[in-house]
């Protein structure tokens, strides 16, 4: 009596040299593509991080505070704080909402909890490799 594999299994004691070393090859490529998309999300894990300590900060800043505004990561020019109850928050490709800094916090810890989850998802992917 012969032993019927799984619908969408390959035996791989079947199957010929370089046909593995090929199978090897897209394995080893998903495993890299999966363990850059985690580091991909663990940045941004930093950088939410990084804004809600921003916002706890700020929340501490008086109106007419001098502070340094980043123009890019290494360039920055000075300011004033006009209205530290409103803040300017970027939801994504180009898009930008005034929230207050309580909402703020509240935007970035249900974005740290999808990043999170993301994170978690991948890690048991990479761990099934």
């Amino acid at each position: 009596m012969s032993q019927q594999q799984p619908v969408g299994t390959t035996n791989l004691d079947d199957m010929p040299l370089d046909q593995l070393q090929q199978v090897k090859q897209q394995e080893e490529q998903r495993l890299q593509a999966m363990t850059s998309r985690y580091a991909q999300l663990r940045a941004a894990a930093a950088r939410i991080g990084a804004s809600k300590r921003a916002v706890e900060d700020l929340k501490l800043a008086s109106e007419g505070q001098e502070v340094m505004v980043p123009l890019t990561a290494s360039l920055y020019v000075p300011g004033k704080i006009k209205e530290p109850s409103k803040l300017l928050v970027e939801l994504g490709t180009g898009y930008y909402c005034e929230k207050t800094p309580r909402q703020t916090v509240e935007y970035l810890g249900r974005k740290q909890k999808i990043v999170d989850a993301n994170s978690e998802n991948i890690t048991k992917v990479i761990q099934m490799t």
